[in-house]
């Protein structure tokens, strides 16, 4: 078991559409042993923009920390994450991309597709992107704030 540091533990919410449910359960597996409280949003709903409001709006909301979107590409999954208010989610294919959505751009949902990516890469790349932290003062934080402001002004 991967032991995390003494900082906060991260709560993670996931959910997925039925192409993805093989997948999804692989990652809750890794999540736990990880060390990390998971909370499960199901891959029974074929309409996945349905799942993806239901866990971008618990991360919103605080509830969570961060969370995991999974369906055949990942894209769908992303675009309707990115519908609800406070929510960046990014569809990433690599390690180095997940280390970026939070080292440069500080998303809160991670999206991958579970027929475009490997079961050993998506694997590689939740590790990453679950390990990697924000930090404020660098050249990316008001890149970052930008962004969010124009979402907060426009309920994006």
């Amino acid at each position: 078991m991967t032991q995390l540091s003494d900082e906060k533990r991260l709560t993670v919410a996931i959910g997925c559409d039925p192409n993805a449910a093989t997948l999804k359960e692989i990652i809750i597996g890794q999540l736990k042993e990880m060390g990390y409280t998971v909370k499960d949003f199901g891959s029974d709903d074929p309409i996945y923009a349905r799942v993806a409001f239901a866990v971008g709006e618990a991360v919103a909301a605080k509830s969570f920390d961060r969370g995991i979107l999974l369906c055949g590409t990942g894209i769908g999954m992303s675009i309707a994450a990115n519908k609800v208010p406070g929510i960046f989610a990014a569809l990433c294919a690599d390690t180095y991309s997940a280390e970026r959505a939070i080292k440069s751009n500080n998303a809160n949902v991670l999206t991958i597709g579970a027929f475009t990516t490997g079961t050993e890469v998506a694997k590689q790349i939740v590790k990453t992107w679950m390990e990697a932290r924000w930090q404020t003062g660098t050249a990316s934080e008001p890149k970052v704030a930008c962004y969010v402001e124009y979402a907060g002004k426009h309920q994006v």
